[in-house]
């Protein structure tokens, strides 16, 4: 496969998740809002530290007003990574690969993007009640992946499609916990009240994870959910389970038979991924949370950095993509 080829296949699985996950964490963020008593600072700076983006964010912008946030993450042309300028850099690179593409794939991505662009024409960002476009997108991200599972065969392109997204869906779950429980983290009067259950819940919204946690754990306990949302084997959001397809997709990509590595993607993969399988949570917990994240998120690009230099970098003249922001 052209590197060109692999290098746009693979970008537009990070965009497509990556547009999926803002809508989820925003939509998320605003019904914690509606559910927050009412003398309560509205939280929607958190919602921007955990896209990595509170520098460029306060360099143009005095105040974390909800309409403002809505805008900056989800309409802003001027922010790489909003929702936006995601769903047209996906929608880009399917353009640049349709030969690679099913017809239906194409067309309900070109369908998503123009929806989103004519939110933006109508400022949906200042609508009192902005849910449904947000569930809209969502929707139609999650339809495009099941149309890319009925349709396309299991090739090269495939796998390099769930690298991307697998590693994109691994550092925004670190990201969105790591800021979560930090900066939401009630004050010790607080356990165990209905405010706190109210941010924990949000928390696993945030990632789909309410009901599975649920089942799985009963409660809702702090370090239940750390080591439900990193540590997991079967939770299609955990960070383990992230790392192990796209570990998976690399051996697939490479032809090799997952005894060792190949390349040096594939073996940085790996001592990330086994260091997670035997990892415990209260270790984790005792020797800091944050810290920890902080490190799955330097290498989490570290390993995209690697993917990188390992198969897009031939001297082709093609669009580079937007890295994410640590």
């Amino acid at each position: 496969m052209l590197s060109r080829v692999a290098n746009s296949i693979y970008w537009l699985g990070r965009y497509l998740e990556r547009a999926e996950n803002y809508a989820r964490f925003i939509d998320v963020n605003f019904n914690l809002m509606l559910d927050l008593p009412g003398d309560l600072k509205e939280q929607w700076e958190p919602l921007v530290m955990a896209t990595g983006d509170s520098e460029l964010y306060q360099s143009t912008h005095a105040t974390y007003d909800m309409q403002e946030v809505i805008y900056f993450l989800a309409f802003s042309g001027d922010n790489p990574n909003s929702l936006i300028s995601s769903i047209s850099k996906a929608r880009e690179n399917a353009r640049m690969i349709r030969e690679n593409l099913s017809k239906e794939t194409w067309e309900k991505l070109n369908e998503t993007y123009h929806f989103v662009k004519k939110a933006s024409e109508n400022k949906t960002w200042k609508k009192e009640d902005p849910r449904n476009f947000f569930e809209s997108v969502k929707s139609q991200i999650l339809l495009l992946y099941g149309l890319a599972d009925s349709t396309v065969a299991r090739t090269e392109g495939w796998y390099f499609r769930q690298l991307g997204q697998y590693l994109e869906r691994g550092d925004k779950t670190s990201r969105i916990l790591d800021v979560k429980y930090h900066i939401l983290l009630p004050s010790p009067q607080e356990v165990g009240s209905p405010l706190d259950f109210l941010h924990w819940m949000a928390l696993l919204k945030s990632v789909t994870a309410f009901n599975t946690y649920r089942r799985l754990y009963g409660n809702i306990d702090p370090s239940g959910v750390v080591e439900f949302l990193v540590l997991n084997k079967y939770f299609p959001r955990s960070v383990f389970f992230c790392l192990k397809e796209a570990e998976q997709s690399l051996f697939k990509i490479s032809g090799s038979n997952g005894f060792g590595y190949s390349n040096s993607a594939e073996k940085s993969m790996g001592e990330l991924r086994s260091k997670l399988e035997f990892d415990d949570v209260n270790d984790i917990i005792s020797t800091g949370l944050h810290e920890y994240l902080e490190h799955l998120q330097v290498k989490i690009n570290h390993i995209s950095n690697q993917i990188n230099d390992n198969y897009f970098q031939i001297k082709d003249n093609f669009v580079s993509q937007t890295m994410e922001q640590g």
